[in-house]
């Protein structure tokens, strides 16, 4: 643990992967920053993660230039293709409206499915090798900010001085309560139930979202017979199938999965999380930046959500970077807004995508799904318009920051 006497330049409060990329970033980019992460999760809860998160070929990029992709490579699964259905839960056939094949470059897919754990794992083990202090079980409590600074006071009584602080403690951000930022928010009254699935066919690589009218399910291919689900349900409906008996989950899975793979097996305990939207205001306060869910939380319907932390984390880092190589003071709020103009539109404009597409796509209106299903295979018949999407997925449009090309800051 840092010495309370010594000051840091960066202290990042969340060891999920977006604060520990953020952390990795900026050292390795910069060792001459005192870099640290503090986390109130117990020590271990990471490794207990039985989730697993799509990773754009973006931000496999950046994993590649920070030393970590390597490390979880042999455990990721490409997604090779990608297809859309429109229908209802019951009915007998499920036409294939829209069709993506998996790469953006010859041998580059555009996804790859991997273990939040595996992911964790590797990011930690590289903050080691650079040296980066890793402060587990001790949540921040709050802080002050002054001309110089800000000091954070931390659960177990320690007090921290550095020059800036960033907030990637989730969605229900405690630090951005603390630093005054407001936010928009609204529930969809669906929860999202997560599991782990092996069935007897292998996919292939194979991803497929069902758009079914009480929302999307989608089945992400992972290492072996096994895939990962992502399924949108009413919040009551998910909290009965998740705590209700485990024949009747099984049964209601395998109406919505179909019989493509074969027989299945539910691997893990199913588990359900409230779906809504919420955008910070700001992303920025006096020494204090957001990143990752703590500025932005969207519907899983796009699979986006872990890139715009990415992205948030390549921005942020190459802002900091810059500035410090510069001689300005990283934490001031003149180079944060830099970070903010960067990122604030694209995390908008992503939170209105993902809320129409939501909208759209979660209801069993007959003239809207026509003119949805018109739309598809509309995208289906342009292939030029089908390689924007998939670049757009890719996370390789816009005003992309060099570790999402690839490049070293």
């Amino acid at each position: 643990m840092p010495d309370q006497s010594s000051k840091l330049d960066v202290l990042i409060a969340g060891a999920g992967y977006v604060g520990l990329a953020s952390a990795v970033s900026i050292k390795q980019a910069r060792p001459s920053l005192a870099v640290a992460v503090v986390d109130a999760a117990p020590p271990d809860v990471w490794q207990k993660d039985g989730r697993a998160s799509a990773i754009a070929a973006a931000a496999c990029r950046m994993l590649e230039q920070l030393d970590v992709w390597h490390r979880i490579e042999p455990e990721a699964q490409a997604i090779t293709e990608m297809i859309i259905t429109d229908s209802r839960t019951g009915d007998p056939v499920r036409p294939v409206f829209l069709t993506f094949d998996g790469e953006v470059a010859p041998g580059e897919p555009f996804a790859h499915m991997i273990a939040n754990c595996d992911l964790n794992r590797a990011l930690r083990e590289r903050a080691a090798e650079l040296g980066i202090d890793i402060i587990q079980g001790v949540g921040v409590q709050g802080f002050e900010t002054d001309g110089g600074g800000i000091t954070v006071h931390l659960a177990d009584g320690a007090t921290l001085r550095a020059r800036l602080l960033v907030a990637a403690d989730g969605v229900r951000s405690k630090l951005r309560d603390m630093a005054g930022i407001k936010t928009v928010h609204w529930d969809y009254g669906q929860s999202g139930i997560v599991c782990t699935v092996a069935h007897e066919r292998p996919h292939n690589g194979r991803a497929v979202e069902h758009f079914f009218p009480a929302g999307p399910f989608a089945i992400l291919p992972l290492k072996g017979n096994r895939s990962s689900l992502v399924w949108a349900e009413r919040t009551e409906e998910a909290e009965r199938l998740v705590k209700g008996d485990e024949m009747i989950f099984e049964a209601e899975l395998e109406r919505r999965f179909g019989l493509e793979l074969g027989e299945i097996r539910v691997e893990d305990k199913p588990r359900a999380w409230p779906l809504g939207l919420t955008l910070s205001r700001s992303f920025v306060a006096p020494r204090v930046a957001l990143a990752g869910d703590a500025a932005h939380g969207i519907h899983p319907i796009a699979g986006q959500g872990l890139n715009l932390g990415f992205k948030d984390v390549a921005a942020l880092a190459e802002v900091i970077v810059e500035a410090d190589r510069l001689g300005q003071d990283i934490g001031a709020l003149d180079v944060l807004e830099r970070y903010q103009q960067w990122r604030r539109f694209d995390t908008v404009q992503m939170g209105v995508t993902t809320d129409v597409l939501t909208r759209l796509f979660s209801n069993d209106v007959a003239p809207v799904r026509a003119a949805r299903d018109f739309g598809l295979g509309l995208v289906e018949r342009l292939p030029r318009l089908k390689d924007f999407f998939i670049r757009q997925a890719a996370g390789l449009s816009g005003n992309t920051p060099r570790l999402l090309k690839g490049e070293p800051i």
